[in-house]
């Protein structure tokens, strides 16, 4: 495995937020319904900062989010218990049931799914094929090499690519004659969408995309709990609104949730399959490519920072990784005619995303 440092300057091969807490208030403005089902979600320990309060004078849990405006959606919030296998199959159920609720199931780690594989391989992976039922179930798997030891590191990305249904000798959509532009016919055409986030902004348009699509598809999203306290994983408001001024951006800013430049409007704002390197020189300068997924983006950047080879290696994070964004990757391939192309990630070569990309 070679260095951030080496991935950006030598001539080797590479072993081819999570969100700050204002995310959930801005989703009200779209959601019939929000269902968190998570471990502990009143604990400390947890990165919720906006979850449950027990008010010790009167005795009582207050879930101020449940209290942001007249009318706003309905807020449920649930600890559950120790069986990832009964809670992530009565999440299913419930948005099966419910296809206007936004139902999320969190591990504490990406890798305690394993014990509801078959939760995931028999009723979400192939749900719509098999049991032609549509669920719009997100799961959100923290991933990522943290230094927090076994079973805390990976969420087996390898394996949700693995039973992804892209056919890679066909990128053009199957149903032309529905009309649908090339990302839509994506999301209508596969079995399920595999994040990894590293914007606050994104992650917020990931969720509010899932109820805002004519058709239900499952979500899983690998963004890593290190985002959350990441001094460069931020987001301006302006880029989770529709050009209009909210009295939201002013209550973000007094928390020091987002920065002073936030306070300006812009126009539609939406989902960034893909995040072009805007900071790069001219494409016939560029001498080489890294395509990356997730944080080790940051490390990245950093490095090149260091190297002050900005106007010489181009980063692009790919953010949706299935169904992958075949369009943007080309548009971007063409950018740098005389570029080398590398694939950069944290995992061995036989896991992440190496394999599928």
């Amino acid at each position: 495995m070679w260095s951030c440092s080496e991935a950006v300057q030598s001539h080797h091969g590479v072993h081819c937020m999570w969100l700050q807490p204002s995310y959930p208030i801005l989703l009200y403005m779209y959601l019939l319904l929000l269902l968190l089902c998570l471990r502990s979600i009143s604990l400390v320990s947890n990165c919720y900062l906006h979850q449950p309060l027990l008010l010790v004078h009167v005795l009582c849990l207050c879930s101020p989010l449940s209290h942001v405006s007249p009318g706003q959606a309905s807020y449920t919030v649930c600890n559950s218990s120790l069986s990832e296998f009964g809670v992530l199959g009565f999440d299913l159920g419930f948005s099966m049931s419910n296809p206007n609720a936004l139902v999320c199931w969190e591990a504490q780690f990406g890798d305690f799914h394993n014990t509801a594989q078959c939760i995931i391989d028999q009723f979400i992976c192939s749900g719509q094929d098999k049991w032609v039922c549509q669920s719009g179930l997100v799961l959100l798997l923290p991933h990522g090499y943290e230094g927090m030891g076994p079973e805390h590191s990976s969420a087996r990305l390898e394996r949700f690519l693995q039973g992804c249904c892209d056919n890679p000798d066909s990128i053009e959509p199957l149903h032309p004659e529905l009309g649908l532009d090339r990302p839509l016919a994506q999301l209508y055409e596969c079995n399920w969408q595999v994040v990894n986030c590293t914007t606050p902004a994104n992650i917020f348009h990931a969720l509010r995309r899932q109820i805002q699509l004519p058709f239900r598809k499952p979500l899983v999203v690998m963004t890593p709990k290190s985002l959350l306290q990441h001094a460069d994983a931020r987001s301006p408001i302006s880029d989770m609104t529709e050009g209009t001024m909210h009295v939201l951006h002013v209550i973000l800013y007094m928390f020091r949730l987002t920065q002073p430049t936030a306070l300006t409007t812009s126009g539609c704002t939406s989902f960034q399959r893909v995040y072009v390197d805007r900071e790069c020189g001219e494409g016939v300068k560029v001498q080489r490519v890294l395509f990356c997924t997730g944080k080790i983006h940051y490390e990245l950047y950093k490095e090149r920072q260091r190297l002050g080879l900005t106007n010489k290696v181009a980063i692009i994070r790919i953010e949706q990784i299935s169904p992958f964004p075949y369009d943007l990757v080309m548009s971007e391939l063409t950018r740098y005619p005389s570029a080398e192309l590398r694939w950069v990630q944290e995992e061995p070569k036989n896991m992440g995303a190496w394999s599928y990309v």
